[in-house]
């Protein structure tokens, strides 16, 4: 800094301005983030240039912008400085510290209808001030945009995890056979083999991670599963189910079994169940977390009292 009081020559509007271009290697993409005309958006990076006195980006014509070597080194400065500024509003707008402010969140969408809704709605009743939106994808897309930082934290199977996350355990759930009413293994006393659906139509959930859990399940009790239909709706799944249109293994559970048309579908423990699966809140080992960020994955991974039984 070049001035005696050591207040800084650069705006926070500036410091954004850079991190949206260096996270979305354009200045139209960057812009429209920041919902500023082009001109105003490189005038942002420019100043901030100037400020520092130093070369942040290359303007390549057709091909977008690069970071030079200093700029990499500031991008991860002026995200730090971002973060506390945002940190200090929320602990000012918070009424003390209190949790307020945006929060992405992610989630598989087979989790999206049994776990979400509950946690939602007791996480902004507890934090009002807490403004929540939702992104429902398949797991290797949250992935993407998890590392992009288009998302907070994500909701999803502890399956096939990225190395670069941070996980907190929230639940574990079995997997199930899920069979029509009319299926002959419907009227089965007790748990049912896996193996004796080998000849029968299967309906694939084909959610990332679903799908290669679910074939990787069935290679284990010793066949290739004769799949019917693939759907990346776990309401789809049950819905076919429902039908008589193949049996299918998921891994939620509602409290009812009955479809959208209202047809029941009948749930089937396994005679040898595989290993539970774990349901866990992540985030990317180099974001830092927003306060609002941090509550939620402490509110979520709290231990809840259970559900009234069926």
């Amino acid at each position: 800094m070049s001035r005696a009081d050591n207040v800084p020559t650069y705006t926070m509007r500036q410091l954004a301005a850079f991190v949206a271009v260096a996270e979305t290697g354009t200045i139209s993409a960057a812009a429209e983030r920041m919902h500023l005309s082009q001109s105003a958006l490189a005038a942002a990076v420019t100043d901030l240039e100037r400020a520092l006195k130093v070369q942040l980006t290359v303007r390549k014509r057709a091909r977008g912008v690069a970071l030079t070597s200093t700029g990499e080194v500031v991008l991860t400065r002026a995200k730090a400085l971002l973060y506390q500024a945002g940190e200090l509003q929320g602990v000012a707008e918070g009424e003390g510290g209190g949790v307020a402010g945006p929060l992405v969140v992610g989630c598989h969408p087979a989790l999206g209808p049994t776990l979400l809704p509950s946690l939602l709605h007791d996480f902004t009743q507890r934090y009002p001030r807490a403004k929540v939106a939702l992104r429902e994808d398949t797991q290797n897309r949250l992935r993407r945009r998890l590392d992009d930082g288009e998302l907070d934290v994500v909701i999803v199977y502890d399956l096939d995890l990225s190395p670069e996350w941070r996980t907190v355990m929230l639940t574990t759930r079995v997997p199930t056979v899920s069979l029509a009413p009319d299926h002959r293994l419907a009227r089965v006393n007790g748990p049912v083999r896996l193996a004796d659906l080998a000849a029968d139509p299967m309906v694939l959930l084909d959610a990332p991670p679903s799908a290669e859990h679910a074939l990787e399940v069935c290679a284990r009790a010793g066949f290739v599963p004769k799949v019917a239909y693939r759907t990346q709706s776990y309401e789809t799944a049950r819905a076919f189910v429902g039908r008589g249109l193949g049996w299918s293994l998921l891994v939620p559970r509602p409290r009812l079994d009955v479809t959208y048309e209202g047809l029941a579908v009948v749930v089937k423990a396994l005679a040898e169940p595989p290993a539970p699966i774990g349901v866990v809140a992540a985030w990317h080992q180099d974001s830092m977390p927003s306060r609002v960020a941090r509550a939620f994955v402490q509110f979520a991974s709290t231990p809840k009292p259970p559900a009234p039984s069926r």
